[in-house]
């Protein structure tokens, strides 16, 4: 008795699902194809993994003119592919998105129900998606107190909503409403088969607090959200947006969904799309506690002071920064990979000073070993996810860009400088940044770099340059310009 005991709660341990696996099921974070500039292209799966979003919101394609969206996805075979794709990265496809409805009135489109239809069967290829995007930004900002357009547009809602309900489907629209206005909307529509696409911009637009916005609207009433307010700065830096305050209120009403980050761009890299995208998904999951993919390189941050950890975090993310990729899966590998160097060259030097207690020689020999070892993987660990031009940059900000500045610098000085003559000023430049990434303090960077610029000095002199003259005019150009 005492064993089969034992055995049904095992067996219910493993059919249970886990913390993180029911905590994923209620909150779901994903992108806007078409703000990603990837609407209905397949790239869009990809990028939404590298962003770290568990999904994406798939656009019908532009509108315009056309009778009917530029949706390439009414292709069976097509929309097969797409799913195909989606499915082998793990990217669900959590709501189909008729944006082109931003700037064209659905009041104007006679073929209004043709365009829904259009987005259900789009919804049934891609596996059975189940909410789709209707704003109402083409209407008008009158729509919502013009009697006789209101009465059309809330006409049109319904019959889009019954053709919803009747094939399992919800249409959420985008207002700019508040929650009492569009609880009043929603009942004059009267149909199950609309709800209300949350966006978090328009009840900031409105004068709104979000959160208590969400609780006089209710759960019922949202099918999914927009979690994002106009471009200026990232979400996390957003202080009109209380996103513990958000979650407190879903939390307490039961709602579960999905979050699409739509903009809410840094407008200083408003074109930076991994940047953008992926500080908002990481930030969105950190505060509703969705589950975070981990990144392939860990951080050797083991038995180490975790102030000096974050030291060398911060220190190393300058380099992912210089290439726009830190808020992505791939960042953080790269990340990680540059603050383990920072990390092993500590180790290395920490050694030498111990060995040298005893046996000075053998302990420079063994740091010499170690140092070159660490150098050549330092490059192939970076090659498994950046370009050598990549590669390059990282180098450039472990070293202050002093190869650059110190390159343009004698060129600025010396106009007259032969190809030749450059080449062999970078070439050595380059040789000195090897060396300089592998010295053990910032003091010791720079002096490599003083031997080779003497080198480059002592070069140029050879070659007939006087350098006191060429300085003393370099200064005085400088002056000119200021």
């Amino acid at each position: 008795m005492k064993k089969n005991y034992l055995m049904l709660i095992m067996a219910a341990l493993l059919i249970a699902p886990s913390l993180a696996e029911a905590q994923e099921a209620r909150y779901r974070v994903g992108v806007c194809d078409w703000m990603i500039l990837k609407r209905q292209k397949l790239g869009e799966f990809q990028l939404a993994k590298t962003l770290g979003a568990d999904g994406v919101e798939l656009d019908m394609g532009g509108l315009g003119q056309r009778v009917l969206f530029d949706n390439k996805l009414r292709d069976a075979g097509e929309a097969a592919h797409f799913k195909r794709v989606a499915d082998s990265l793990g990217v669900a496809v959590g709501a189909v998105a008729m944006s082109g409805l931003y700037a064209q009135d659905l009041t104007q489109r006679d073929n209004y129900m043709d365009l829904a239809a259009d987005c259900f069967d789009t919804m049934d290829r891609m596996g059975g998606v189940k909410v789709a995007f209707l704003p109402l930004g083409g209407c008008g900002n009158n729509w919502t107190t013009d009697r006789e357009k209101r009465i059309k547009v809330v006409k049109r809602l319904h019959d889009i909503g019954e053709a919803a309900k009747k094939r399992g489907l919800v249409v959420g629209i985008d207002t700019p409403l508040d929650a009492k206005g569009n609880k009043k909307l929603l009942k004059e529509v009267g149909s199950k088969g609309i709800a209300i696409f949350y966006k978090f911009q328009n009840v900031l637009e409105a004068g709104a607090d979000i959160a208590k916005d969400i609780k006089a609207l209710g759960a019922a009433n949202i099918c999914a959200i927009h979690a994002s307010n106009t471009d200026g700065v990232w979400l996390q830096n957003d202080k009109a947006i209380d996103m513990q305050a958000i979650k407190q209120v879903l939390d307490q009403t039961g709602w579960k969904g999905w979050f699409f980050v739509e903009r809410s761009r840094d407008t200083t890299m408003v074109r930076n799309v991994k940047m953008n995208y992926g500080a908002n998904v990481r930030y969105l999951k950190r505060v509703l506690g969705c589950p975070e993919s981990e990144p392939a390189v860990k951080l050797d941050s083991a038995g180490r002071d975790p102030q000096y950890v974050e030291t060398i975090i911060q220190r190393s993310q300058k380099a992912t920064d210089q290439l726009g990729i830190t808020y992505t899966e791939e960042g953080q590998s790269v990340l990680n990979i540059v603050c383990n160097k920072y990390f092993k060259l500590n180790d290395i030097y920490a050694e030498r000073d111990s060995l040298k207690k005893t046996d000075k020689k053998l302990a420079e020999a063994q740091c010499d070993s170690k140092l070159y070892r660490s150098h050549f993987d330092f490059d192939a660990d970076l090659s498994m996810y950046l370009k050598p031009q990549e590669i390059e940059t990282v180098k450039d900000v472990m070293t202050f860009n002093v190869v650059k500045v110190t390159y343009d610098a004698h060129c600025d000085m010396i106009p007259s400088l032969t190809n030749e003559e450059k080449q062999q000023i970078m070439a050595w430049l380059i040789e000195a940044r090897e060396l300089a990434v592998d010295a053990e303090s910032s003091k010791k960077k720079h002096e490599v770099f003083g031997k080779y610029k003497g080198r480059i000095n002592n070069y140029l002199t050879r070659r007939g340059y006087d350098l006191a003259k060429e300085r003393e005019q370099w200064y005085e150009r400088m002056k000119s310009r200021k």
